[in-house]
């Protein structure tokens, strides 16, 4: 939920107290609509077109099998990369703020330069005091007071309990110290208060039939992306069918539009051919207001181990979007938005593996640049899936991402050895390249924990 405001604040201060990253992300949403606009142009391609009726067809009869479907989508790129949008938030600058070139102690070396303020480790600490290395967790295999076997009977036995209850409050408690991987599924919907009635089925049903009739220019941006990420996952390329009906559905979702009074980002607007800049020929576009980027399927990639019916895969995906996966890919202050991640990360790397650090960024191998995706994608894609389940309980838990920057960086201090060898940006990603057999939550712990403060 948002935090509360004061009862006189304006809507805007609602959406980000902070004016600058209003602009920022204001003129950020131009450059997204400028690309997407010429790219509808240069293709001749129109934002959104009623489908031929034989074309419906087609589609309808192969709704479970649009992986087969091989539209030519050469021409099509994706609006922007994660990387872009990391150029645009190592530009943010506050007015306000006096930071000559001249460096000072209060200079922040990383590439984020705005004073927000972040955690630090005995904060984290407290926060997240669940993850203590005295308490039972799963996803750790060797804690030895208590025989794992007999924690995770006893854990599974009071999940059912939750799940018996039907309390949402109990559950989101409960995933701190992680999901047996029966119960998830359950546990997930159950905090996120996701039912299934037989009117979301419907609700969903309308969405489909939405997409058999029209056809959007971000349904090809779609296409691409999955093609250019999940479809290449050695875990996800199953789900592709899934991931098309899904997110193909989402892109024409009106109730996502509801989550922008509490994002600092603002629906793009496209207006009927011919009306330009008349309001009341105003729509959204696309209707649900999010235009995809690279990467973006995999938000719902993970969720496809969980959930088999699309209907309630798409709530459930919907229900993470509006609650957290927004804030990654939006300028904004917020402590769990992409800047505070990026300089919560940066500041824990500056604070804890100061040699490190100082290493990289003088190899020209700043971390922010290696881990930047890792956090925009709440790594998805680049963990095992149990690992990364594991970590996505934590968040629904906690009901925060701030547990991505710890994440991103413990990981660099489990290779620091190999980084403080490395002499340039490609061998640092080279010795990340490869996060998919870490242990997520051995590695929270000892970061967090047995870290000296």
């Amino acid at each position: 939920f948002p935090s509360p405001c004061h009862p006189a604040a304006p809507p805007e201060h609602i959406k980000e107290p902070l004016a600058y990253m209003r602009k920022a992300q204001g003129s950020w949403e131009k450059r997204i609509l400028k690309s997407l606009n010429s790219m509808s142009t240069e293709l001749n391609i129109p934002l959104a077109q009623k489908r031929p009726v034989n074309e419906q067809k087609e589609l309808l009869n192969k709704w479970n099998e649009m992986g087969t479907d091989e539209p030519d989508l050469s021409l099509f790129r994706p609006v922007y990369a994660p990387k872009d949008f990391l150029e645009v938030l190592m530009n943010l600058r506050n007015p306000n703020y006096e930071n000559g070139e001249q460096p000072s102690f209060r200079n922040h070396l990383g590439l984020i330069q705005v004073p927000l303020k972040v955690k630090d480790i005995p904060e984290l600490k407290e926060d997240f005091s669940e993850l203590g290395l005295n308490i039972g967790q799963l996803g750790i295999d060797d804690s030895a007071q208590v025989p794992p076997e007999f924690f995770e009977n006893e854990h599974v036995r009071v999940g059912q309990k939750v799940l018996a209850e039907q309390d949402s409050a109990a559950a989101q408690q409960y995933v701190r110290q992680g999901c047996p991987t029966a119960l998830r599924a359950d546990l997930w919907a159950l905090i996120l208060n996701i039912s299934n009635q037989p009117e979301d089925i419907l609700y969903y049903e309308q969405l489909k039939s939405n997409v058999i009739q029209h056809d959007l220019l971000v349904d090809s941006l779609i296409y691409k992306d999955v093609k250019l990420t999940a479809s290449n996952d050695d875990y996800y390329f199953v789900f592709e069918d899934y991931l098309y009906q899904v997110l193909l559905c989402f892109s024409r979702d009106t109730s996502v539009l509801e989550h922008f009074t509490y994002s600092s980002a603002t629906p793009p607007k496209s207006y009927i051919q011919g009306k330009l800049g008349m309001e009341e020929y105003a729509v959204f576009y696309p209707p649900n207001g999010v235009i995809p980027f690279h990467g973006f399927s995999m938000y719902v990639a993970p969720l496809c181990f969980l959930y088999h019916e699309p209907s309630k895969l798409y709530q459930i995906f919907r229900e993470m979007y509006v609650r957290f996966f927004f804030r990654l890919h939006s300028i904004s202050s917020h402590p769990s938005g992409i800047v505070s991640l990026c300089l919560l990360f940066e500041t824990l790397l500056q604070t804890h593996l100061p040699q490190l650090f100082y290493h990289l960024r003088e190899i020209g191998a700043q971390p922010l640049r290696i881990a930047f995706k890792w956090m925009v994608r709440a790594f998805s894609g680049y963990l095992a899936t149990d690992q990364l389940l594991l970590l996505w309980d934590r968040i629904l838990g906690y009901n925060s991402l701030e547990i991505l920057a710890v994440l991103a960086a413990a990981v660099f201090a489990f290779r620091a050895v190999n980084l403080m060898e490395v002499t340039s940006l490609a061998a640092a990603e080279a010795v990340l390249a490869d996060l998919s057999t870490l242990k997520v939550m051995p590695l929270l712990q000892i970061f967090l924990f047995a870290t000296v403060t």
